[in-house]
């Protein structure tokens, strides 16, 4: 469990601050795709980190800690541009790992270089976490694979050029690769949640896609849909520490910069004490962070019990920390527009998505008391 970054990770850290510095004067883009956002990202060539190298990308195999140091400067500063660089692997990586060569030779480089924005379609109007449940089904008829269902609550929806959406196949689960253009793909917005986010509701009527569109092998779809997930969930961790870090950095400034009673407010009351558990908190929720995406990196799959630790831990850090910055700010904490309320704003979603934080950790109890009966 590594204390200190490898070089090379530090030098992405500071190639995505100088990033996200480039594009703050428009981190709230509202819940459109921007435009120059995207070509900031493009430019930068980060994305590439969320693609194999065989494909376009930069390394042999995504690696976590490389995404999840990425994010972590991304997210201190714009939510929109997170999510961007996040979607690019989240939307492609079931893709990369068991898609047909054809259809990787032809996505994947266009996802690396931002030039085709990828979705993954997992959730329904009725399902969330029990992914078992989804009721979107695929059938193959004359070579051709019909997608028929509905989508919801879908990140990049109506701006996706891709989309990996999750079926029901006979007694099992696929997944189809289904490009927005098909005939049969229609988007509806979705609906306006308190941190801005592109998102949507897809439907698929009788949506038809070659049957090489199918990734992996029919009704086997969730060894994918889990390898996603053991490779991008700790990097949620990693935009929870920089969005903590952020409101920590906003907290200083006005407590350090603002007089009362004849001191500043940094050692007046409580303060202190808020600005120190807030540090230690913080501090130690990297640390973790760090060793899970390290150990991620090295076996995603056998390492998921520690990035959902690091999820668990980090989301529900960023949600104390923040909360606590905006009251030591007082009223300076409530302004509309300000940092500290995008901060405020971001930080709660966290602890739902990617997994919600009490179904991690149930999942966690399970894998906690399996392993202590098998000594």
């Amino acid at each position: 469990m590594p204390f200190e970054l490898p070089r090379r990770h530090e030098e992405l850290s500071e190639r995505a601050v100088k990033l996200a510095e480039s594009v703050r004067d428009r981190a709230d883009a509202g819940t459109g795709l921007d435009p120059g956002l995207r070509t900031a990202l493009r430019e930068s060539g980060l994305a590439g980190l969320t693609v194999p190298a065989a494909y376009g990308g930069v390394d042999e195999t995504v690696d976590p800690l490389a995404v999840t140091v990425v994010r972590e400067a991304l997210m201190a500063v714009s939510g929109h541009l997170d999510s961007m660089f996040a979607m690019q692997g989240i939307g492609g990586y079931a893709l990369a790992t068991g898609g047909d060569d054809d259809l990787r030779r032809e996505w994947l480089p266009r996802i690396a270089a931002l030039d085709a924005i990828a979705a993954l379609a997992l959730t329904e109007p009725g399902v969330g976490s029990d992914l078992r449940a989804v009721t979107t089904r695929v059938a193959e008829r004359g070579g051709e694979l019909v997608v028929t269902g509905v989508k919801s609550w879908i990140t990049n929806a109506g701006a996706a050029d891709v989309y990996t959406v999750l079926c029901r196949e006979g007694d099992g689960h696929s997944l189809v690769l289904v490009p927005a253009a098909t005939g049969g793909v229609r988007v509806e917005s979705g609906p306006d949640i308190i941190a801005p986010h592109v998102l949507g509701t897809v439907r698929f009527e009788d949506a038809r896609v070659p049957a090489d569109h199918r990734i992996g092998a029919a009704g086997q779809a969730f060894p994918l849909v889990l390898g996603t997930l053991a490779t991008f969930r700790v990097s949620v961790a990693g935009a929870a520490v920089g969005l903590a870090q952020a409101a920590l950095d906003e907290a200083v400034r006005h407590t350090t910069g603002r007089e009362q009673f004849g001191t500043t407010l940094a050692r007046l009351g409580p303060i202190p004490q808020m600005l120190g558990t807030s540090w230690t908190e913080l501090e130690s929720a990297r640390l973790l962070t760090y060793a899970a995406a390290s150990r991620a990196a090295a076996d995603p799959l056998a390492n998921l019990h520690w990035s959902s630790m690091a999820k668990v831990g980090a989301t529900e850090m960023a949600g104390r920390v923040v909360d606590r910055c905006v009251q030591m700010m007082g009223r300076f904490g409530l302004v509309s527009g300000s940092v500290i309320e995008r901060l405020y704003r971001d930080a709660r979603p966290m602890r739902i998505y990617e997994g919600g934080n009490e179904v991690l950790t149930g999942q966690l109890a399970k894998t906690l008391t399996r392993s202590s009966t098998s000594r």
